[in-house]
């Protein structure tokens, strides 16, 4: 769904690296297309990556929350109804600490200001949307998503317009909305 910007491209922390890591070398895939290759110009893999997703649609999108509320990198305010599939964005500082508190980065200075990601309509496209949160500092976006109204100042609270979409929460993520339900 995304990519950072001037990050090298054997960090660790690269999402490209990340789903390497924890799903192609795991499970059969014909072709593995990463957002970006942190060499070309970030343009011109955004301009081929949306030929790709025009060629090849997506099945699945599995996606997270982001403690603002962000899904991909679209932090708040999100734009609904973006007309381009992939973009630059420059991230916002809660997503950019969110990043150091989950341990990619040892310090602030150290996460990219920049990435490439999926806008909110590419996201949506997908068959299937599995959005998987966990953790405790999640629960107040979480909260938010599921109860607030759908807004962009809530990127993630545009899954409620999406009947294709599944959330799943573990008990920290949860917390809030198991708490008011009762």
């Amino acid at each position: 769904m995304d990519e950072y910007i001037g990050l090298d491209p054997r960090h660790p922390a690269g999402f490209s690296n990340f789903l390497r890591r924890e799903l192609v070398s795991l499970v059969p895939v014909k072709k593995f297309y990463p957002v970006w290759d942190g060499k070309s110009d970030p343009e011109t893999a955004a301009r081929d990556y949306d030929r790709l997703l025009h060629a090849f649609p997506v099945d699945v999108c599995a996606l997270g929350i982001g403690e603002n509320g962000h899904l991909a990198f679209n932090d708040p305010p999100a734009d609904f109804n973006d007309p381009l599939r992939i973009k630059r964005v420059d991230l916002a500082p809660t997503c950019r600490r969110q990043q150091v508190g989950e341990g990619h980065f040892a310090r602030l200075e150290d996460v990219p200001i920049q990435a490439l990601t999926l806008t909110i309509p590419a996201l949506l496209s997908a068959r299937n949307i599995l959005a998987i949160v966990p953790e405790a500092r999640k629960a107040d976006a979480v909260f938010r998503a599921v109860t607030g109204p759908i807004h962009p100042d809530c990127p993630a609270s545009i899954l409620r317009t999406c009947g294709r979409a599944v959330l799943y929460l573990d008990g920290d993520s949860g917390a809030r909305v198991r708490a008011q339900r009762k």
